[in-house]
């Protein structure tokens, strides 16, 4: 067996969950994998340079990397997306062809595989029956993204915490998984607030014995009393 079929054969399974490549036939696989190479970023490498987004498009293998934006002014940051194993970026340069006023950042040691933007868009071209998984991913982000705007608008920090949590929770194991261990700043910058703020709001739920906080990780010490909060806040906010 080659290199090229190896390393075809592991991405496959890597991947097998990344909504772009699945249902791909071995010819359109070998096709489409062909375009890429592997990379590796360091934990806490910044992606700021337009340029390279532009012109090259990545499908992450492992690691988390946010996407987010900056306040010129006051320099708060505001994370769009976290991204992690099957997610790709960037999808807006790829459908439109524009560059992307965003920045990205690795939360850990990531592995992503790289493939030249260009290219990319002609095999689309020549292999138009995979372009709905792409526009599929791409509606998929788009209401993330609508949720996203709505609960940092109508929602207080509290419940966005909430929130934020619960969606994170593993619904097999229960286990928080995703932000477990991210620093109290990572966790105010995906919900529109502060250290400060979230910090409070952690000791209240620390407290109340619904999390359990060490010093480099968050556990879910009671699922139901999260629950039972987020939903006395949706009747609450009802109500009024």
């Amino acid at each position: 067996m080659g290199k090229e079929e190896t390393s075809l054969g592991k991405y496959l399974l890597q991947l097998k969950d990344c909504e772009l490549t699945q249902e791909m036939n071995s010819k359109s696989s070998e096709s489409f994998f062909s375009l890429f190479h592997e990379e590796i970023w360091p934990k806490n490498s910044c992606i700021l340079n337009q340029e390279k987004l532009f012109y090259h498009f990545y499908i992450i293998l492992s690691g988390r990397i946010k996407m987010y934006q900056v306040d010129a002014i006051h320099g708060k940051e505001l994370t769009l997306f976290l991204l992690t194993k099957n997610d790709v970026f960037d999808l807006s340069c790829l459908l439109d062809g524009c560059k992307h006023n965003v920045y990205y950042e690795c939360l850990d040691d990531a592995k992503v595989l790289a493939a030249p933007m260009e290219d990319l868009r002609n095999w689309f071209k020549d292999n138009p029956e995979h372009y709905q998984k792409i526009l599929m991913y791409a509606g998929k982000q788009l209401r993330v993204l609508e949720n996203f705007v709505s609960d940092i608008t109508f929602s207080d920090i509290f419940t966005r915490l909430l929130n934020l949590l619960l969606k994170n929770v593993n619904q097999n194991s229960k286990n928080l998984e995703l932000i477990n261990d991210l620093p109290n700043k990572e966790i105010a910058n995906l919900i529109g607030s502060t250290r400060a703020v979230v910090n409070r709001h952690l000791q209240k739920l620390k407290q109340n014995g619904s999390l359990k906080i060490s010093r480099k990780k968050m556990e879910i010490k009671n699922l139901k009393i999260l629950i039972r909060l987020l939903e006395d806040k949706k009747h609450t906010s009802y109500k009024s």
